[in-house]
């Protein structure tokens, strides 16, 4: 009597083809992409505003804490005010332009407890747009 050899299954898949495929279509991509030409795209334009911005209103605290007011927007000349008259001072300048935004110029050496005090009081009193000028160095 003779003895069959039984033959087992294999359960794996054979990938040998797939990465023959995968390489192939690999190079197809490598040549034609090249020659693809990008889309146009058309930007919108934009036009020039109408009006420029407002140039700042400057409260500059001095480094023996007095404040002074510059309007560049005017005359760019400083003139000093006192702590009560800064908020009629400001509000008197943007009366004028309402977008004018105010801008604090403090000394190096005055505390910045002084430049807080300067913004609470600017607003407290809904004055708009307030920002701190520095120097880069």
């Amino acid at each position: 009597m003779a003895r069959r050899i039984k033959r087992q299954l294999k359960n794996e898949m054979n990938v040998v083809p797939y990465i023959d495929v995968m390489l192939v279509l690999l190079i197809i991509f490598m040549i034609t992409a090249p020659m693809i030409n990008p889309a146009q795209i058309e930007l919108p334009q934009i036009g020039k505003s109408s009006t420029a911005p407002a140039a700042p209103l400057e409260v500059i605290i001095k480094a023996d804490n007095s404040l002074a007011l510059r309007d560049r927007a005017q005359t760019g000349t400083e003139s000093f005010i006192t702590h009560q008259q800064l908020v009629d001072a400001v509000k008197r300048k943007q009366s004028h332009n309402a977008d004018q935004p105010v801008v604090i110029a403090a000394d190096k050496s005055v505390r910045y407890e002084e430049v807080i005090k300067v913004m609470d009081i600017l607003q407290q009193h809904q004055v708009q747009k307030i920002g701190l000028l520095a120097q880069p160095k």
